[in-house]
């Protein structure tokens, strides 16, 4: 059965499946990403991960994979295959595609970024399925942002397209990580308004999910903090929709888990910062943390997909698409064809999911 190795690497802990040519997820797994043992051990913890999948899927299914997409995080030059720099893992210039496919017996590797493969997912079979143009903003630690055309995320010229935690929005405030001040992570991430919370409260364990708790329950000092960060979001998000104007906000990461809480007023403070600009659909992630899987298993197919394309006339033959801007667009994970789209402000989740996200 011809399937593909999906692999997304976090911080702590890496999921992964086994990919269908229908989209069905055929086997998944996880293990720790063991980040500890420093960054050396991190990528063979990877290549043996990969490694043990292929043999996996060559002794269930009597073939090897025929592809595999690898989604990692910080900084990734998906045209060189390279992981470029990632703070948490502590690596530098690692060549992840080229040594995943050596391990692999040389089949084709397509790299690309956690936030962005997690928005090609959500573009393609979650939140944003059926919007022509959606923008992909997961809410944790930092902030980031993946932009969706025509079901392709937008990489840039230099791969960093969507860095809108960067964007500054209280010019001359608190100093980030990145040289500015006032960015938008800063003041709208989960980690800053876990901090925001925990000065409020004088406990230096309280956290984002406490606040939205506190909120929830009519306590006026969480309020107080939640609304700060709601309108620095509102803020970074109108001027993401002013250069963009994309028909669907999808919005993720842990501060989303809060639901109504955060929508109901993130959906006003939009609306009232918007004057000629078009008001976009604004909806949860629907995908939850198996979002950068199954984008993975995306990236595999679109690299055969683009393997297989005809050449255009006069050409020399196919060249693929860079991971990042695939060249088939679809809405499953799959190539055999494209599911029914359904409504971007009613996402909905493949059935099974469950099995990734849990």
């Amino acid at each position: 059965m011809r399937h593909v190795i999906a692999l997304d690497v976090g911080g702590t802990g890496m999921k992964a499946a086994l990919v269908g040519a229908d989209g069905g997820l055929l086997h998944q797994d996880r293990r720790a990403t063991g980040r500890e043992r420093g960054p050396e051990a991190v990528i063979e913890a990877i290549l043996e991960f990969a490694g043990d999948l292929r043999a996996h899927g060559e002794h269930r299914f009597g073939e090897p994979a025929a592809a595999a997409g690898v989604a990692v995080p910080g900084i990734v030059d998906a045209d060189r295959g390279i992981a470029a720099y990632a703070a948490n893992l502590g690596w530098r210039d690692v060549p992840l595609r080229d040594l995943l496919s050596d391990r692999l017996s040389g089949i084709p590797v397509a790299l690309g970024h956690d936030v962005r493969t997690g928005g090609l997912a959500e573009g393609r079979i979650g939140a944003g399925r059926g919007a022509d143009r959606f923008l992909f903003v997961p809410l944790g630690t930092g902030i980031a942002g993946a932009i969706g055309i025509d079901g392709s995320v937008e990489a840039g010229a230099h791969g960093f397209a969507g860095e809108i935690g960067h964007v500054v929005v209280r010019p001359g405030g608190t100093d980030c990580a990145c040289g500015q001040r006032g960015c938008l992570e800063r003041y709208a991430s989960a980690s800053a308004v876990s901090q925001a919370w925990a000065l409020a409260k004088g406990d230096p364990d309280a956290d984002a999910a406490d606040c939205a708790r506190a909120v929830a329950a009519g306590d006026p000092s969480a309020a107080a903090v939640w609304q700060d960060a709601v309108d620095a979001l509102a803020d970074g998000l109108v001027t993401a929709l002013t250069l963009l104007d994309p028909r669907t906000l999808i919005i993720g990461g842990g501060l989303a888990e809060a639901g109504d809480t955060l929508f109901v007023p993130l959906r006003e403070a939009v609306r009232r910062r918007v004057t000629f600009q078009k008001l976009p659909e604004i909806v949860p992630a629907a995908l939850g943390d198996g979002a950068g899987c199954l984008g993975a298993g995306l990236l595999a197919w679109d690299l055969l997909a683009a393997a297989a394309t005809p050449p255009a006339a006069g050409g020399s033959g196919a060249t693929p698409a860079d991971p990042a801007t695939p060249a088939t667009p679809a809405t499953h994970v799959g190539p055999n064809g494209p599911a029914t789209p359904a409504s971007p402000a009613t996402p909905t989740t493949p059935t099974d999911l469950s099995e990734v996200t849990t």
